[in-house]
């Protein structure tokens, strides 16, 4: 069950992220665009969080 739930957590921040990321790019605010990294690696990091706790089953 943790594995589902990290890996939709961690699309909501990709999706997220690549949104901030890109109004940041097309409006020139560098510190919304820095947000949209922050959140699309975060996002990245929980998918691969999830990916161990399928592949680890109940012994996380």
């Amino acid at each position: 069950m943790g594995k589902m739930i990290d890996k939709t957590k961690a699309a909501g921040n990709k999706v997220a992220g690549e949104a901030k990321d890109t109004v940041g790019k097309a409006t020139g605010n560098e510190r919304l665009q820095a947000e949209g990294k922050v959140q699309k690696a975060k996002g990245a990091v929980q998918d691969v969080t999830g990916s161990v706790k399928g592949a680890l089953g109940n012994k996380v």
